[in-house]
């Protein structure tokens, strides 16, 4: 393994050097970056010309200055360095304050894709040819289609121009409420319902639920102080018991189901416990120090009360009591709201259209996390969008190809129940062509980035690309291209190596 990773690496090296030489070359002979500077009138522009052609090596030959710029940033002639911008700027000193944005952006979006996607596109593949497969289809082609340019504008007009003008007043008329109720119950009888009967009965419940739920936010104007409060963070996380028991060990496995539950119902204990650490000065540091505390919680519950099969059972406690701990976080956060919505720089406009945090914006954590988010909201939607429906095709047919293998009806005629034979049989071959896939999505994800951020008049990456472009900076553009093709590369470098983790089958030659 080892000496397969060298040499993946080194593949990686060849990869970059020519790509990049190639790229450089075509991007020096596309433009004159001092075309403006050529034309001007002013009595040192000769001067400044001259300066400027000696500062970029504008003088020397592009595959020359290729070569002056890698072993530049090699280190090879002194301190590492990517070179200077037009406007005399180090390039890495940008790139240090964009990087971190559009890796946030670009992440976040990537993570939220594979998990909502591939889960869309495993039930779609276990209700082949229902409605809900039907309707999982039609919008998954939908988004596939969709250019990121168009999305984004239309995120930033309804989800954000229009939602904070709701907010000034939020009311839901009575046809909203019918139509959304309508959608819902539309959506759980297509996903739970079987039978006529079934499908009808599970669409009256939806319906009912929602039209409530919408009456109660209007009424009591919820989303203006919002919260969940100890009754609702109980069931919510007496709900997460019951699905993660159902998908990780089945809620036949009595153990798992009790323990799962067990963790659940400490929830408001914590949830008062935490009420006085959850003060102005609570930071980042103790929030991971929280949920390692809940991780271990959970896993230690499932030890003790585990039996044979504590190891299972273990991962399950975790899983619900991070989760559950997650509900009391966002209650937390959603207590500040109300501050964050009426402070002086928000101007009662939370959900953010321009840049990636609110100027001058002063509070503690609490405000600052609903900041980040209320920013990262429609980039990341617009991002997601686009992703999630082509991890949902992808996912579909990888695990229908999976459940016609000889395997799987092995599996079934050996009388292990469905759920076991899904989750620990079909579902972790199912990811091996999904692998490659993220690889490649995450790059396109970048690619998409590029154009969200623009949109939304972020200062990461993209703008930076775009900036480089319109002004012919080849070290701008070259520093953003070299940063993204590593990221890019890297990735798929990982995708090679999580073969070896989901099929034993696959072995790495030495």
């Amino acid at each position: 393994m080892f000496s397969y990773i060298l040499r993946r690496l080194g593949a990686v090296v060849l990869v970059l050097l020519g790509s990049t030489f190639l790229v450089y070359n075509l991007a020096a002979i596309s433009g004159d970056p001092l075309e403006a500077l050529r034309l001007s009138t002013e009595p040192n522009a000769a001067l400044l010309l001259e300066m400027a052609i000696r500062d970029l090596q504008l003088d020397v030959p592009p595959p020359v200055r290729y070569f002056a710029w890698i072993t530049g940033i090699l280190g090879f002639s002194g301190t590492p360095t990517f070179g200077l911008t037009i406007g005399g700027t180090e390039v890495w000193d940008l790139l240090g304050l964009a990087i971190p944005i559009s890796i946030r952006l670009v992440i976040i979006a990537t993570i939220l894709s594979v998990i909502i996607g591939i889960s869309i596109g495993i039930v779609s593949a276990l209700r082949q040819y229902s409605r809900f497969d039907y309707t999982i289809t039609f919008f998954a082609f939908l988004f596939f289609s969709l250019p990121i340019f168009w999305v984004a504008v239309l995120l930033k007009q309804f989800a954000a121009i229009e939602f904070n003008d709701f907010l000034l007043e939020p009311v839901i008329g009575t046809n909203w409420m019918i139509g959304f109720s309508l959608f819902g119950g539309l959506f759980w009888g297509g996903i739970l319902g079987g039978s006529k009967f079934r499908f009808w009965a599970t669409f009256g419940i939806a319906f009912a639920v929602t039209f409530s739920t919408l009456f109660y936010i209007s009424a009591t104007g919820w989303l203006l102080t919002p919260s969940l409060g100890p009754v609702l963070i109980t069931l919510m996380a007496i709900g997460i018991a019951l699905g993660v028991t159902q998908l990780s060990n089945g809620v036949a496995n009595r153990r798992a189901l009790f323990t799962s539950l067990g963790v659940a119902a400490l929830t408001p204990g914590f949830y008062f416990i935490m009420k006085p650490v959850f003060t102005t000065e609570f930071d980042g540091w103790l929030m991971l120090a929280l949920a390692t505390a809940a991780l271990a919680v959970g896993a230690v519950a499932g030890i003790l009360f585990g039996g044979d099969d504590r190891r299972a059972i273990a991962r399950t406690g975790a899983l619900t009591a991070f989760l559950s701990a997650g509900l009391i976080v966002l209650d937390r956060f959603m207590q500040s709201w109300n501050e964050y919505y009426n402070n002086e720089w928000v101007f009662g406009r939370p959900i953010a259209t321009v840049g990636d945090s609110t100027i001058d914006l002063e509070g503690d954590f609490w405000i600052s996390g609903i900041d980040g988010f209320t920013h990262l909201l429609l980039p990341t939607a617009a991002l997601m969008l686009i992703s999630v429906a082509g991890y949902v095709r992808y996912s579909r047919a990888s695990l229908l190809e999976v459940l016609n293998q000889d395997y799987i009806r092995t599996a079934r005629a050996k009388g292990l129940n469905e759920r076991t034979v899904i989750m620990r049989h079909a579902f972790r071959n199912s990811l091996i062509p999904l692998t490659t896939i993220m690889a490649f999505d995450f790059a396109g994800v970048i690619g998409g980035a590029i154009i969200t951020e623009r949109v939304f008049a972020w200062r990461g990456m993209g703008t930076l690309f775009n900036d480089g472009l319109a002004a012919f900076d080849l070290n701008l553009v070259m520093g953003v291209i070299l940063i993204t093709s590593i990221s890019a590369l890297l990735f798929n470098l990982i995708a090679d190596l999580v073969y070896a983790a989901l099929d034993p089958r696959i072995r790495v030659t030495k």
